[in-house]
């Protein structure tokens, strides 16, 4: 069962992110402040959910919220400042959009940038242990697949209404044959290695 909170008696927001190991697309983050009371049984980190699950999450988590937004940061600024530091960016941009403001911050991984002097908490695995976290990987995982089924209408070539962007090995065959696109990360490696060739003895 998902703890309510990390500490009694203060207006705490949940952040996580999504996309980070993708080749394409930006990265996206979403901020979540929930009711001290909030409890939903199927509620659980994003990526122990299934697609009909997180949808039907999706909705219930903004009605109830008391408040939470979503950003992103483009390929572009990933390439130029690296994915690490945009995934703080879109948090702080999440953060930013809130009409809540939050005394205190649960953050999913171990390190984040500082917010503006708000005292944060790192959780290793947080999206599977305190519910605001749990609520913003959902919101933060259904926003960035939407926008990548939008983006595969455009680049059918790359399976991304199925790997929403990770290298997979359809996606790196599409980059093989048809190169990348404006929404691939340049600094990324996009297709692997060639693996060196090995001689035996005669």
């Amino acid at each position: 069962m998902l703890l309510s909170c990390f500490e009694a008696n203060r207006i705490e927001a949940g952040c996580d992110e999504a996309g980070r190991g993708c080749l394409a697309g930006p990265v996206f983050a979403a901020a979540v402040i929930l009711p001290s009371d909030f409890f939903h049984p199927l509620l659980n980190d994003s990526k122990k959910l299934t697609e009909p699950a997180r949808e039907i999450l999706r909705p219930m988590i903004e009605r109830e919220a008391l408040a939470y937004a979503v950003s992103c940061v483009s390929p572009e600024e990933i390439d130029r400042i690296n994915i690490l530091k945009a995934s703080f960016l879109a948090m702080h941009q999440a953060l930013d959009q809130l009409k809540m403001k939050p005394e205190s911050l649960l953050i999913d991984g171990n390190r984040f940038t500082p917010y503006r002097n708000i005292p944060h908490q790192c959780i290793i695995k947080g999206d599977g242990k305190y519910a605001s976290i749990a609520a913003a990987s959902i919101l933060a995982k259904t926003y960035r697949d939407e926008y990548m089924q939008s983006l595969h209408l455009q680049y059918p070539n790359y399976a991304w209404n199925q790997n929403k962007g990770y290298p997979t090995r359809k996606h790196r065959e599409g980059i093989r044959l048809y190169g990348m696109t404006e929404h691939h990360r340049k600094t990324f490696t996009c297709l692997p290695l060639q693996p060196e060739f090995t001689f035996s003895k005669p």
